[in-house]
């Protein structure tokens, strides 16, 4: 009767296993697509903020940073104090 038994509880045990993962796997109910979602891009609906425009003293420091040949952090900190100049070599 204890062989019966062990059985039985191995059983169990294995189809709780099972089950637990096979509802977990559930996806969500599909809904219908329609027409307007599935063509129109999201960011239609919102637009993004447009790119600032960059300055002429911006542009003229990433020049003189291109001629210098900065990278990284140096040209990050050569371009700030250059355009706190207004675009000025330093």
């Amino acid at each position: 009767m204890t062989t019966f038994t062990s059985r039985l509880l191995m059983a169990a045990a294995a189809s709780l296993m099972l089950a637990g993962s096979a509802f977990a796997q559930t996806t969500a109910p599909a809904t219908p697509a329609t027409p307007s979602t599935k063509t129109a891009p999201a960011k239609a609906e919102t637009p993004k903020a447009a790119k600032p425009e960059r300055t002429a003293a911006s542009l003229e420091c990433s020049k003189q940073a291109d001629a210098k040949g900065l990278h990284g952090k140096e040209r990050k900190k050569f371009r700030s104090e250059c355009k706190k100049s207004g675009g000025k070599a330093n």
